[in-house]
């Protein structure tokens, strides 16, 4: 039967928020004097917990790592959060699924408060029953995390009536440890390579191809 219960993971999989991310931590690199030759080399940044990122890509302690991601948000929260844009098609996915009955759900490792804004700036905050990320302070950055307080919120439904949707590998890691189903979109950051390797069994292009296995999966 289709899944009832939709999750959606945020950066890369319903906007398009590589600009003011990759922006932001240029920003907090530069705060401890790394010089960045151009943004795409920040890309790998957009959909992992922020903490560990600095620590993988650049060899951070966690110290270092909590000071990147305090200067990291002194840009994001004046200007990296708008700069950012919905993928094509999104409110209209969402509209379609809230009239077939679906149940719809950010879960997202972004900080809630962050999350929450965006949804607010691009006026899409209605569609969604529960809105789950991070806490400030780096707690339920896992998306596994994330997923299990997403289904208790909306009441603790079975896992399988639930589809996690994102654009890199801790999204379909989450939903494969959380036992919910998983849909990979190649359109955000992460490759068809990622996600296949990490157990993905359904990968779409787009945001119609998406919307299309959603309303129509079985």
């Amino acid at each position: 039967m289709p899944y009832q219960y939709c999750l959606f993971d945020l950066d890369g999989t319903l906007t398009d928020s590589g600009l003011g991310i990759t922006k932001s931590v240029r920003y907090a690199l530069n705060s401890f004097g790394i010089d960045v030759a151009g943004l795409d080399a920040l890309l790998g940044f957009v959909g992992p917990p922020l903490r560990e990122a600095f620590m993988e890509f650049y060899g951070f302690s966690r110290e270092s790592a909590d000071r990147a991601v305090a200067a990291y948000r002194e840009y994001y929260t004046e200007k990296g959060i708008f700069e950012n844009v919905l993928y094509p098609g999104v409110t209209e996915m969402l509209c379609a699924l809230r009239d077939s009955g679906r149940v719809i759900a950010l879960a997202t490792s972004k900080p809630t408060v962050f999350a929450e804004t965006i949804l607010a700036h691009f006026r899409i905050g209605d569609y969604f029953t529960a809105v789950v990320g991070s806490e400030l302070g780096g707690e339920r950055s896992r998306k596994d995390e994330v997923i299990r307080c997403v289904l208790e919120s909306l009441g603790g439904p079975p896992a399988r009536e639930a589809v996690m949707v994102g654009d890199r590998k801790h999204d379909i890691i989450g939903a494969r440890e959380t036992d919910t189903g998983s849909i990979g979109v190649t359109y955000g950051f992460g490759s068809r390579e990622e996600l296949v390797s990490c157990g993905a069994k359904v990968i779409v292009r787009s945001v119609a191809e998406l919307t299309e296995v959603l309303l129509c999966n079985a």
